[in-house]
């Protein structure tokens, strides 16, 4: 095995030796430092400082939509020289940038986006290995962390994917995959030590005094997701109006005195509790007065109800639960719907089902309460897009939050955090988080065009970007595309948009409500009726947003734009392709998609 060599200008022989400091605890650092300072001490040319620190390569591919994995990866580009390794850490987007044939080892961090896709700037690196120019991996040892949201039915799609394809271009695993869910860091660290451990073996010498293990970077911040802060709902005011189909709520949420900065584009983290008659219903059918001791996801005993109300998802049933009904209530049907190949089955029996609705079907299906936690998920927060910005709101954050309720199977349904929003937040502190998205960001020229593409709660951060823009006294011309279904009932913040509109800051509003025509008439649709200017906009070098739905909207969105390119633009199918792709690439189209 060829060992590489750092490479590094020559006025580094000039430059004084500088101790390492993060992310390394202070036994780390002083080994290191001590490694490097000996082997510096000889080196009298920069030759021979590469040459004496000349760590093996280790590639670490990031594939992020929202800064997480990007993070994460990151994370461990610096951790990589303590274990004798120098980190070449990428985009996916930068795929080309890696000689796969004489690459030897690869770590994949990726997120899952939309409906169990690559995020954006993996798109174009996924395509490639599945084309024909797609490259042999045959002698590349690699491993794979996937982030996801469990709540969805395509589970950690992209980290799977890109584990796949690896092995089936001739890979080999060094360490086995490592699936997150929204509580990522501890499976995550896991996985990174896993990594390094595999990855030891593969080193054709390592100092024996090397660290066996070096820390996560965490932030200096007050507050975070591990310790959420105790915010007040200040406002709660319905955005719908009356006899609509919709209800749509605008929250303003005080953050005085919690230290959380956000920048427009980010997402506020929030942990919801549980519907407390939900939870007495479930206590009912388990026969159980809520007083039994029972584990917490992390550890620690508290009592069944409060567990239920703070601590487990209740409404939708996780795979162990499921399994433990088939196999107590002997049913051969439900553990059929349970086999990958019967995927399709299981998502429209489970469509509109509940825990509650298992526990009534199975009334000879006895649980204890220890056993009954033991099958549920963890309770995670949900992420809201922010609808403010700090410069026009200071000490404030606000959300655009529609409330999910519905019928099915003769039962109400209530979405888990939304309706905790609207019903019961305002009893106690509201537990709250930032969630930066990095790659969901308006131009750094103020001077910059920007479109934006938000339909119904898609319309959240482009009012904050708004407001962004108008504080900050930015020129650039601002064009929204907004629908929902009526113009009467559901055209949201339809006096502040016009009010924009009024001043000049909002240069164009064209709208689309599906509902109010003969036809059903979308965003999309309404792109195609503005092409022209909208080409020239994009000629002129203006950013594309989108927001809001993945599975349809946003796929129709893209439709469109690759569609104008090709009509308006004169380009050929593949042309239109390779434009949106450097659109992307170059962050000029960026999507905030659930």
């Amino acid at each position: 095995m060829k060992t590489e060599t750092v490479e590094q200008p020559a006025e580094m022989s000039c430059v004084p030796f500088v101790p390492v400091e993060s992310p390394f605890n202070e036994t780390q650092r002083a080994w290191l430092n001590g490694y490097l300072v000996g082997q510096f001490s000889n080196a009298n040319t920069a030759e021979a400082q590469a040459e004496a620190i000349a760590l093996e390569t280790l590639t670490i591919l990031w594939g992020s939509q929202s800064g997480s994995a990007e993070g994460l990866a990151k994370r461990m580009g610096k951790a990589a020289a303590g274990f004798g390794f120098r980190a070449n850490v990428l985009s996916m987007e930068d795929f080309a940038k890696v000689d796969f044939a004489k690459e030897t080892r690869v770590a994949i961090l990726t997120s899952t986006w939309g409906d169990g896709e690559p995020p954006d700037n993996a798109v174009a690196f996924w395509e490639h290995l599945n084309s024909d120019a797609g490259p042999s991996l045959k002698g590349v040892r690699f491993s794979v962390l996937a982030l996801g949201d469990s709540n969805y039915e395509d589970f950690c799609g992209a980290g799977k994917m890109f584990d796949r394809r690896f092995e089936e271009l001739g890979a080999e695993r060094i360490h086995s995959r490592t699936d997150c869910d929204l509580d990522y860091e501890e499976p995550a660290a896991e996985w990174t030590k896993g990594v390094w451990d595999s990855l030891a073996s593969t080193l054709i010498a390592r100092p024996s005094t090397i660290p066996a293990d070096l820390p996560s970077v965490d932030e200096a911040i007050p507050f975070s997701r591990k310790n959420p802060f105790p915010a007040k709902l200040l406002v709660n005011r319905n955005l719908n109006g009356e006899g609509s189909a919709k209800e749509t709520r605008h929250f303003e949420i005080s953050l005085e005195g919690s230290g959380l900065e956000y920048s427009a584009g980010d997402a506020l983290g929030v942990f919801p509790t549980n519907c407390p008659e939900l939870v007495d219903e479930i206590l009912t059918t388990l026969g159980s007065d809520g007083e039994d001791a029972v584990l917490l996801p992390n550890g620690g005993e508290v009592p069944l109800r409060k567990a239920l109300i703070e601590n487990y998802s209740i409404t939708a049933p996780s795979k162990k639960f499921l399994e433990a009904i088939a196999v107590r209530g002997a049913d051969a049907t439900l553990a059929n719907r349970l086999m990958p190949a019967h995927k399709a089955e299981l998502a429209k029996f489970l469509w509109g089902r509940e825990v509650i609705d298992l526990l009534l079907e199975y009334p000879a299906v006895h649980i204890s309460p220890a056993e009954f936690v033991g099958l549920l998920k963890k309770l995670q927060p949900r992420l809201y897009s922010i609808a403010s910005s700090p410069k026009a709101h200071p000490g404030a954050v606000h959300l655009t939050v529609a409330s999910v309720r519905y019928e099915s199977h003769g039962r109400t349904r209530k979405g888990v955090c939304s309706t905790f929003l609207a019903d019961r937040a305002a009893e106690a502190a509201l537990p709250v988080f930032v969630h930066i998205s990095k790659s969901f960001r308006l131009p750094d020229d103020g001077g910059t065009p920007v479109i934006m593409v938000g339909p119904g709660t898609g319309i959240a951060p482009f009012r904050a970007f708004l407001e962004e823009r108008q504080a900050t006294g930015a020129k650039g011309d601002n064009w929204l595309f907004f629908g929902d279904q009526h113009a009467a009932t559901d055209f949201l913040y339809r006096d502040e948009l016009e009010t924009f509109q009024r001043t000049g800051l909002l240069t164009h509003l064209h709208t689309a409500f599906s509902r109010d025509g003969d036809e059903k008439f979308y965003v999309q649709h309404c792109m195609r009726e503005h092409a022209v200017e909208l080409w020239a906009w994009l000629e002129d070098g203006a950013h594309f947003y989108v927001c809001g739905d993945a599975k349809r909207m946003a796929k129709d969105v893209d439709a469109s734009l690759h569609n104008i390119a090709q009509t308006v633009g004169g380009k050929s199918v593949m042309a239109a392709t390779a434009f949106v792709d450097e659109l992307k690439k170059t962050k000029r189209y960026q999507r905030d998609v659930y």
